[in-house]
């Protein structure tokens, strides 16, 4: 395999604590990569360090040959980036927006105005191109920060919690977009999400915890490792009933703050003579195949935070001063 991204033993400390910690991965060349974790796992520190926004601590970060704190205008010209948070100029139009970015990565005079219609068009904006983005709704301008981060064609495009905050038909339609980019341009695509479902659309999963990649492989490849079906009861009396479930049943019970969870093959015929022997009256039951989110689970023991920081401080300062490589000259 052809890797686009190279990442050995990449360290960040900040006053003392460590939001990342000596990770290491490869991603390929046209595949979508995610990085999936809660907010303060490590994803955005480690997304500034690969578009330059951010120094390590030490360890090496390799971009499309180039090393990435050494070669920085190179990197930044082979990538594009949504940003997690809102990056638009609300006061300028989307052609507007669009052309700055253009100037600032020096897009080519004459394949500007083709360029501009392509990605506006990619994202069903071409008729909205002269309105402001202030009367914008978050789609359609999460819509517009992608087909900005396309105008400069980058081999690689990151994408920070691409659909944070965006209802689910809208985030739905994000994705349809995201996959017709892979397939017209072979782009390669770095995400990061705490969205389990939207890691379902990756090639390749990294699931980061406390800065420490957990696991690395495939969505299903990663299921597997839970085993079979995943059963979530509760009970009117959960202590008796583990203990039940752990003697006389051998179940080995998965960590959840809410039920009583366990693995077992074929749930659909363990359910019936479950309910049928068991000596504790049930209150609830559920079965399902093996998700990420149970992936997430079983290898923290715990389900995913949803609150936390990630270095949002340091991807805002450092953004002001990401405008391409014409802008800084």
């Amino acid at each position: 395999m052809d890797a686009i991204i190279t990442v050995n033993d990449l360290v960040k400390e900040y006053d003392g604590l460590t939001a990342v910690k000596g990770i290491s991965f490869t991603v390929e060349r046209g595949e979508i990569f995610g990085f999936l974790g809660p907010n303060g796992a490590g994803k955005t520190t480690t997304i500034n360090i690969l578009c330059t926004l951010l120094k390590p601590t030490s360890g090496s970060a390799v971009l499309d040959g180039c090393e990435v704190m050494n070669n920085r205008d190179r990197v930044r010209e082979s990538i594009g980036l949504v940003f997690q948070d809102p990056s638009l100029d609300d006061r300028l139009t989307a052609r507007e927006n669009l052309e700055f970015h253009a100037y600032a990565y020096r897009v080519p005079r004459d394949v500007k105005e083709a360029r501009l219609r392509e990605v506006l068009e990619m994202v069903e904006l071409l008729d909205r191109e002269k309105d402001r983005v202030m009367t914008f709704s978050g789609g359609m301008k999460r819509r517009l920060e992608i087909a900005r981060g396309l105008l400069h064609y980058p081999k690689v495009l990151f994408l920070d919690e691409p659909t944070v905050g965006l209802d689910p038909q809208t985030r739905n339609s994000i994705w349809a977009y995201i996959h017709e980019l892979k397939k017209k341009h072979d782009i390669t695509i770095f995400l990061t999400t705490h969205y389990m479902d939207e890691a379902e659309n990756c090639d390749r999963i990294a699931i980061i915890d406390y800065g420490e990649i957990i696991a690395l492989d495939t969505p299903e490849n990663l299921k597997s490792q839970v085993g079979g079906d995943v059963v979530k009861i509760t009970t009117e009396d959960d202590e008796k009933a583990e203990k039940i479930l752990v003697e006389d049943f051998g179940v080995e019970m998965i960590q959840d703050r809410e039920y009583l969870c366990f693995e077992v093959e074929s749930g659909e015929k363990f359910i019936p003579r479950f309910i049928r022997d068991f000596p504790v009256a049930v209150i609830s039951i559920s079965v399902h195949r093996p998700t990420l989110d149970d992936v997430f689970l079983k290898l923290t023991g715990r389900e995913i935070r949803p609150e936390g920081a990630d270095g949002k401080a340091e991807l805002r300062a450092f953004a002001r001063g990401f405008r391409g490589p014409a802008a800084r000259r």
